[in-house]
């Protein structure tokens, strides 16, 4: 399931707000569109993909829906020292006693969760 660029998108993370400053809780505001309804929600963390995925919980506890449990999270960033380097995020989740992973890519390592977390939305939807 890493690389399913066959996935419909029912679920589409329209846009979001990370931020972080010095001896303040990281936020997000995060905007989601299912299916035909649009959702925008707030929340902090203990980091901006931490914000991130409790703005999401509001969203889904809304819609009286769950969400995989997020069993790992692993970063790679290529050699080479470059500061524009893509990032790729790996996250295994575990969604009815099965594990499946899923991957995101960006130069931004918050941003490839991200990515990682939508193709996630949009296979537990399917």
């Amino acid at each position: 399931m890493l690389d399913s660029n066959a996935i419909e998108f029912k679920i589409e993370i329209l846009n979001y707000v990370l931020t972080h400053s010095k001896d303040l809780r990281p936020s997000a505001t995060l905007k989601l569109k299912i299916e035909d309804e649009t959702f925008e929600e707030n929340a902090q963390g203990d980091g901006q993909y931490d914000a991130f995925m409790n703005a999401l919980k509001k969203i889904y506890a809304k819609k009286d829906l769950e969400l995989p449990l997020l069993t790992d999270y692993a970063v790679r960033i290529p050699t080479g020292g470059k500061t524009d380097a893509l990032c790729e995020t790996v996250i295994t989740w575990n969604w009815n006693a099965k594990e499946f992973k899923t991957r995101g890519l960006d130069s931004d390592q918050t941003v490839s969760a991200i990515k990682a977390t939508q193709k996630m939305l949009n296979l537990i939807s399917l």
